[in-house]
């Protein structure tokens, strides 16, 4: 007994400091956001600002049109998350309940995408959204999530494949089609997994750069991850406003999985364990 007692708590103590160190680079963020630049640059190094400079944050909001931005970023992370839980599950449905021939090819070649880097695929991709006429809008960065991400699909189907064959085969029994078991059955059954994949998305979407600085030109359709760069000057850096603006940008995340960790933990494990 004094034996397990003290193997948890040597493994608790583990996790807290293991969390300590990850906590680490936001205590900084959060403390920067609120130093003047005496003591951003102050020499030796100033964990805990002399004078909270509240102002930055105030400044940050009105230097950069900062709700506009997080309007357009909002709108391309929920639409992003609808694309991917109407296309992610149903693919990955198709790929796990159905039997047809070439499916297994089908999978191996959908897995083999994910090794390609981003990079691969970076020019032929803005060459065909520039012969749409979709470059300067949000399309880019909403269309490809409506034709379901590999790694979406990979994790839904091990989930949809654990379900056990039983609960399905009574329902064609009935003459129940296939979307009907889908939608009635399957899905009702895969809520956690579809949660955890859509808060996946969200959060690839909420936090992406790269996609934003390439196909969005005008400022007024910049999301915050590209906005932020206002405030890296050719000369200059406004340090304080920059940390202001991005604790901003970090701390709906947080609370967001702070209200969700449960659902989402419960999810991770269910598609990772079938």
């Amino acid at each position: 007994m004094r034996k397990s007692t003290t193997s948890s708590m040597l493994r608790h103590l583990i996790l807290g400091l293991a969390g300590l160190c990850f906590l680490g680079p936001f205590a900084y963020l959060l403390l920067t956001s609120v130093k003047t630049m005496d003591d951003i640059f102050a020499v030796p190094f100033v964990w805990w600002p002399k004078d909270f400079f509240w102002e930055n944050y105030s400044n940050a909001v009105s230097a950069i049109p900062f709700f506009r931005y997080t309007f357009n970023t909002l709108f391309v992370s929920l639409l992003c998350v609808l694309g991917e839980v109407i296309a992610a599950p149903l693919t990955a449905y198709g790929l796990a309940r159905i039997p047809f021939k070439g499916r297994n090819l089908i999978f191996i070649v959908m897995m083999g995408t994910i090794m390609l880097p981003s990079q691969s695929t970076m020019i032929p991709l803005y060459v065909l959204f520039n012969k749409m006429n979709l470059v300067n809008t949000f399309w880019p960065l909403i269309l490809p999530a409506f034709f379901g991400a590999a790694y979406y699909i990979f994790l839904l189907r091990q989930f949809f494949m654990g379900i056990p064959q039983e609960i399905t085969e009574s329902a064609k029994i009935d003459g129940a089609s296939e979307f009907r078991i889908y939608w009635q059955m399957i899905l009702p059954l895969s809520r956690a997994a579809i949660f955890t994949v859509g808060l996946l998305v969200f959060l690839s979407s909420w936090k992406d750069y790269q996609l934003p600085l390439i196909y969005l030109n005008e400022p007024d359709k910049w999301t915050l991850s590209v906005g932020l760069k206002a405030f890296i000057g050719e000369y200059n850096v406004e340090w304080g406003m920059l940390m202001a603006a991005a604790a901003l940008f970090t701390i709906p995340i947080v609370i967001l999985y702070f209200f969700v960790q449960k659902v989402f933990i419960q999810g991770i494990t269910m598609t990772g364990s079938k």
